[in-house]
């Protein structure tokens, strides 16, 4: 794992809380409403905490934001498979 900032770790790991909440609602994937208004409930708490974090950065000066380092984190931390779960499922081919 990279040597991330305390507000970068807060990015990355709300970042990937808010992906997984997108991918439990996703009506695609997502088999009760129940879950997934959990899970819309949740998203609003980790786009907050994105936010602050974020904020954080920008007011200790961190004006950059590396994403070459913030990719490898999270690639670490599996976020294809976190992702495809957000993305809409091929069909397939047409059926004749």
């Amino acid at each position: 794992m990279p040597a991330l900032t305390e507000a970068e770790a807060g990015v990355v790991d709300h970042y990937l809380a808010a992906v997984d909440c997108l991918g439990r609602i996703n009506p695609t994937r997502a088999e009760h409403t129940y879950r997934a208004l959990l899970a819309a409930q949740a998203l609003a708490s980790h786009a907050t905490a994105l936010r602050d974090s974020l904020a954080l950065m920008f007011e200790r000066g961190e004006t950059e934001i590396h994403g070459e380092v913030l990719a490898r984190a999270m690639r670490i931390l599996d976020v294809q498979r976190r992702v495809a779960r957000v993305a809409i499922p091929d069909p397939g081919p047409p059926q004749p």
